[in-house]
């Protein structure tokens, strides 16, 4: 799970899947793309990943 903060909404589709495709068709694709591969970056940082055990009875 990553950490969805302010701001983070613009890169955001509401399933919490990442939106590849600018949210204005004039904006450069490029420059979008290097900004939502930033941001991925961002929550890769701020993960900090626990493992769960579970036990089946």
């Amino acid at each position: 799970m990553s950490i969805l903060r302010r701001g983070d909404e613009k890169f955001h589709y509401s399933d919490g899947s990442h939106k590849w495709v600018p949210p204005d068709p004039d904006y450069d694709q490029a420059v979008w793309d290097e900004q939502v591969r930033q941001h991925k970056q961002k929550h890769l940082r701020n993960e900090h990943p626990k493992v769960r055990i579970q036990r089946l009875v």
